[in-house]
């Protein structure tokens, strides 16, 4: 896996996210969204664009978390559109919308890691 593997399903993402959270990568991180992808991350904050979602995984990957991949849920997926969704090991779930791109990839518009109801 490279930084540069597209997402061919919806639920490829959160498998990208989680092998590449776990070196460390954050241009690979940042390549999982369109350029003015949506991040609520962390908590309480938006990131609009890849320049502030990348400032975000820098200090993210500096904390060095071990991600694990949770429980992904099946795609909800509408033409060039998808819901994506996995509980976390601690309960918390995530929520993303992802579009299909013109070259038949996906990448997130919308990313919500941290949904509490």
């Amino acid at each position: 896996m490279t930084s540069k593997e597209a997402a061919t399903e919806p639920n490829d993402l959160g498998r990208f996210f989680i092998e590449r959270g776990n070196a460390g990568d954050v241009d690979g991180l940042v390549a999982l969204y369109e350029p003015g992808a949506v991040l609520a991350f962390p908590p309480g904050s938006i990131a609009t664009g890849h320049t502030e979602i990348r400032d975000v995984y820098k200090q993210f990957v500096a904390a060095a978390p071990v991600l694990s991949p949770g429980r992904q849920h099946p795609a909800l997926v509408s033409g060039d559109l998808a819901l994506t969704a996995c509980t976390l090991d601690n309960g918390e779930v995530t929520v993303e919308i992802a579009r299909r791109q013109p070259d038949g990839s996906w990448l997130w518009v919308v990313d919500q890691p941290v949904f509490q109801a």
